[in-house]
């Protein structure tokens, strides 16, 4: 081959490697601009004694607090009602501090965060509420419904991530932490590995091999939407870095003083919250109720019908 034809080789694949980069990240300010665009129209903010907050909300019925997880938001929230909890209840889903919306203040402890719950309540004129959470929004949960008795009619407890006494050791993440700090640090990172790398990403999000061959359709449309919703990690970057405020040593958790009727539900194989911590609610909450599944991961992918069933029968009490 001639050292012309390798030049104009080079140049065919520098102008395709070109072309490629340009229709990338054209998909990548589109998806973006939706994602804009989605959150502007589901999200709603106000100012409450706690500060501001951003929220959504929907349905018909008694009130129902509905906690997101790490890196979630009052999307994520919506997810988790619509899925865990649609059955006859005004859910409101608030973006917890450092997501979306929602101001890191100088005053982010988890105790705090339950204080801000009891906040907008009082803004939107609600009594008290029963509280749907899911992973990292347990421990704020398990503030609010000890700090506030009167106000908490009952708990459900999806996948409970750790609080005081427990350490991060308490998880068995299934990659290692700096992998998940790094990708959810920066827009286009999680982006192009979401779309380059789809099973990588399932591995962060805790569905193995073993999982991903058991899912269903509905399934498969969780799993996208949850994916989907980390996006654009930038805006939620504050409040993951705040997830330790869980176990903050400064953290203090009565669980004995919860009263309100608590159901808990986790995966036995649950790779990134261990199955320990929902026995330990369950053991210290008086009455508690322990919804044990064999397998299904954090998510608990392929049980979604049963446990909202459960979840809503229980909270219906």
């Amino acid at each position: 081959m001639s050292r012309w034809s390798l030049r104009l080789m080079a140049l065919a694949l520098a102008a395709a490697a070109a072309l490629a980069g340009v229709l990338v990240l054209a998909a990548y300010r589109r998806d973006m601009a939706a994602v804009a665009a989605r959150l502007a129209a589901d999200g709603r903010t106000v100012e409450t004694r706690a500060g501001r907050i951003e929220f959504a909300s929907g349905g018909e019925g008694p009130a129902l607090i509905v906690l997101h997880g790490a890196g979630g938001g009052h999307d994520q929230g919506r997810l988790i009602a619509a899925v865990f909890a649609d059955c006859g209840f005004r859910w409101i889903a608030p973006s917890r501090f450092g997501y979306l919306g929602t101001p890191m203040p100088e005053d982010a402890s988890v105790a705090a965060q339950a204080e801000a719950l009891a906040a907008l309540l009082d803004h939107l004129g609600v009594h008290d509420a029963a509280v749907l959470a899911m992973s990292g929004g347990v421990p704020v949960a398990l503030q609010f419904a000890a700090g506030h008795p009167g106000r908490s009619r009952a708990l459900a407890l999806l996948s409970s991530a750790p609080f005081t006494p427990m350490r991060a050791r308490e998880q068995g993440l299934a990659l290692p932490a700096g992998l998940y700090q790094l990708l959810f640090r920066s827009d286009f990172p999680f982006w192009l590995i979401a779309h380059a790398a789809p099973r990588l990403m399932e591995r962060l999000f805790d569905v193995t091999p073993a999982i991903r061959a058991r899912m269903g359709d509905s399934d498969r449309r969780f799993l996208s939407a949850m994916i989907d919703l980390f996006e654009p990690v930038s805006a939620r970057a504050a409040g993951l870095a705040n997830e330790g405020a869980a176990i903050d040593p400064a953290a203090r958790y009565d669980l004995a003083a919860i009263a309100a009727p608590t159901l808990v539900v986790h995966a036995r194989d649950d790779a990134i919250n261990a199955f320990a911590i929902a026995q330990t609610i369950a053991g210290g909450i008086q009455g508690a109720d322990l919804m044990a599944l064999e397998e299904g991961g954090h998510l608990l992918i392929g049980h979604h019908a049963e446990v909202r069933q459960r979840v809503c029968r229980h909270l219906a009490r």
